[in-house]
């Protein structure tokens, strides 16, 4: 019983959100493909053996398989679900040459590539615009209300009542643009620009670099300048301002994923904060459990971007991989050759198996050594 209940608890959340994400980003190649007369064979929620299916009325193979980790859509042409050239494209027929996906022009193949990221984001958007048109975005005044003593900010020289005007050259309009860029932070000086009374004070601080566990046992780290807001309303918005605001927002999430992922590059930011599907797991039980509906919505539009994100770097398989061999081919004037493409998928297959494996060991390592701790003390 008691299992059945993790189950619904953990499992259920992970599989609705996660499904929810990967058929939007299905659903964009498959839509572009159809728009450019291409073929769809097989249009897969999840991998492996086959579940349950059915052929729609354009012969396309809808289906649920076995391993809830992903999709994808194989059109005519295709050797495989990372769309590698198949066998046979050169004997095909003028007829099987009009709907392969392959004997497209470049910029169909481009098109169907980029749908399925930009799907990702546009989720996002409708997500986060809807939220904002119905509940209200949160507006915070960028006004400091209290100074924690021996904080990074009492050592500044910040008060309460002092108005955050521009952090690191970046204009600030609300005070969650500071908690950005303060988050992000990984113990370096930012300027800033304060403006008290009437005066603009220019102000040097560096943020401390806090380490918190959440009540899975994960480490967090990021930068704390203790200062806290001065009050927070939730503004209600027009539908267009909503989009408006929502599109700013996804930029945001992108420009601060990427931020992270460089630091963890140059070592800068530790890369235990990198999770696999263990840690979506949690966190997506966690926002169903402790959360309401509006923080589940803002939830997957986070993960819906950095799907999208992740789906654009330019390692073969992924579609920023495509994309890549597409602008070689626009150099070259042709494509590049079908023995170099395989070599960059295998490459790249090796590439996302092994981030998959880091990522999933950063899932379990911190449980594995405090096992292992308990059992040897």
């Amino acid at each position: 019983m008691h299992f059945l209940e993790v189950g619904l608890d953990w499992v259920l959340p992970f599989l609705v959100v996660l499904a929810v994400l990967v058929f939007i980003h299905e659903f964009g190649h498959y839509l572009a493909a159809r728009l450019c007369g291409v073929k769809v064979e097989t249009f897969s929620l999840g991998f492996g053996p086959e579940l349950f299916g059915w052929f729609d009325s354009h012969g396309t193979r809808w289906k649920v398989s076995a391993l809830p980790l992903g999709g994808y859509v194989k059109m005519f042409g295709d050797a495989d679900a990372a769309s590698t050239p198949g066998e046979g494209l050169a004997t095909m027929t003028p007829e099987e040459r009009a709907v392969s996906h392959h004997h497209q022009p470049l910029g169909r193949r481009a098109i169907i590539a980029a749908a399925g990221p930009l799907a990702n984001y546009l989720l996002a958007i409708i997500l986060l615009a809807g939220l904002f048109a119905t509940s209200g975005q949160p507006v915070t005044p960028p006004d400091i209300g209290m100074v924690q003593p021996g904080s990074a900010a009492a050592a500044a020289g910040l008060k309460p009542g002092d108005r955050f005007v521009s952090a690191d050259g970046q204009p600030v309009r609300r005070f969650e643009d500071v908690q950005r860029i303060v988050r992000l932070n990984v113990g370096t000086p930012i300027n800033l620009i304060v403006k008290r009374q009437d005066q603009l004070l220019p102000l040097r601080v560096t943020p401390k670099i806090t380490d918190i566990v959440d009540r899975f046992g994960d480490h967090h780290s990021f930068g704390v300048l203790g200062v806290g807001r001065s009050g927070v309303d939730y503004v209600r918005l027009t539908p267009w301002n909503a989009v408006v605001q929502a599109g700013g927002e996804t930029w945001s999430i992108t420009s601060g994923t990427l931020t992270a992922v460089w630091q963890m590059i140059i070592g800068a930011r530790t890369t235990e904060e990198l999770g696999g599907p263990i840690k979506i797991a949690k966190l997506s039980a966690q926002v169903w459990q402790q959360g309401g509906a509006l923080d589940l919505i803002n939830f997957m539009a986070l993960l819906s971007v950095n799907l999208g994100l992740i789906n654009l770097f330019p390692i073969p398989v992924l579609d920023g991989g495509h994309l890549l061999f597409y602008a070689a081919e626009a150099l070259r004037g042709r494509p590049l050759g079908q023995r170099v493409q395989q070599v960059g998928f295998q490459i790249g297959l090796a590439l996302v198996f092994t981030l998959m494996i880091f990522a999933t060991w950063n899932d379990v390592s911190s449980k594995v050594y405090a096992m292992l701790k308990w059992l040897v003390t």
